[in-house]
């Protein structure tokens, strides 16, 4: 197993270096670049940015601010952005950038890339973790329960409600709580939008814990109804499979207790699949599985972050983001081998 982490190690170096070249010359030849977005704001606004070119956006005339801008400046900002330079000179200053970690500066916002990611991470990491916890903590106990009622009245029944959460994308189910729980048409017992209270710091710990739960109830709940029927379904055909098995006749020859042979013959053989796919669970919801619910709810996480890096065309945060994010999924795919082959020591990567 040793020799089969080290080779899929090494393997990361290839993989990430073909995707982030492929999306950096996909997004070369994307119109509406971050320098087309910076001279759209001279028609009536400033950014950071603009103010550090060397203050000529207070002195164009009313002109230029309406029809465009002079050459100059327009220079000046292409330079600013760097792209000033040949395609393939950018791209190797950002892979030699990206080797060391470091990530560059935003665009539009003055600041260091890896400083928006640690700071919007607590939010997303937040969301993920208590989504994955809840919808493993329902969809479990709920599969088995259905694989061991299969066909009857419970199982059609947990089967057309689950049917019908599949079916409902997560953001609607987001706007149905809203209105139900936040809005103050029905009732208003939750916050519509934040992470915590205005006067969080003055709270004591334990009344900023409850505060941050009280806060992330509605948007948990969003992800976790519209995201644990597969995983029920899932669990409830792992578990049929295995019943339908002859270790499973043979312990039942023998006289042993349903529960027993449920337990303790079929549980760990069922829920290989199911225990492996942690790790990409949760890295799903951490990294793309929130990013509009944290839209909807205003939490400033790091799936909001990519979505305005995308409107504004802010590279930096862009490639960032997918090198970190890429990198991570990279890893956690080597750590979902590695728990399967802890939770079935019979597993043997280096033999395949």
């Amino acid at each position: 197993m040793f020799y089969y982490t080290l080779k899929r190690l090494f393997l990361i170096i290839p993989t990430l270096l073909g995707i982030i070249t492929l999306n950096f010359f996909i997004i070369q030849f994307t119109p509406s670049g971050p320098v087309e977005q910076m001279i759209a704001q001279l028609q009536g606004h400033t950014s950071s940015k603009l103010d550090n070119i060397s203050g000529k956006s207070n002195e164009l005339s009313d002109d230029e601010n309406k029809f465009g801008v002079d050459e100059e400046l327009k220079a000046e900002i292409v330079a600013s952005f760097g792209f000033d330079k040949p395609i393939g000179e950018r791209y190797l200053d950002m892979l030699i950038s990206y080797l060391q970690f470091d990530l560059g500066d935003s665009f539009f916002q003055n600041r260091p890339v890896w400083d928006l990611i640690l700071e919007k991470m607590p939010v997303s990491i937040s969301l993920g973790l208590l989504s994955t916890l809840l919808i493993y903590l329902i969809s479990i106990p709920l599969g088995i329960s259905k694989a061991v009622k299969d066909s009857s009245k419970f199982d059609i029944y947990t089967t057309t409600i689950l049917a019908v959460g599949n079916a409902i994308p997560t953001f609607l189910f987001a706007i149905i709580l809203i209105i139900l729980f936040a809005s103050g048409t029905f009732m208003e017992i939750f916050p519509m939008r934040g992470l915590v209270s205005d006067n969080f710091d003055s709270l004591s710990p334990v009344e900023q814990l409850f505060d941050w739960l009280w806060h992330l109830t509605l948007p948990v709940l969003s992800l976790v109804i519209g995201s644990f029927a597969t995983m029920t379904m899932l669990t409830k055909n792992s578990f049929l499979d295995e019943m339908k098995k002859h270790y499973v006749t043979t312990a039942r020859s023998k006289g042993l207790q349903e529960k027993r042979i449920l337990y303790h013959h079929i549980f760990r053989n069922a829920m290989l699949i199911i225990i492996a796919g942690i790790p990409s669970a949760l890295t799903g919801i951490l990294f793309t599985g929130s990013v509009l619910i944290e839209i909807i709810f205003s939490l400033d996480g790091l799936g909001l972050l990519g979505y305005e890096a995308i409107l504004n065309r802010d590279y930096p945060i862009i490639f960032g983001t997918l090198y970190i994010f890429t990198l991570i999924s990279l890893l956690v795919n080597i750590v979902t081998d590695l728990v399967y082959r802890l939770v079935d020591p019979r597993i043997d990567f280096e033999t395949r």
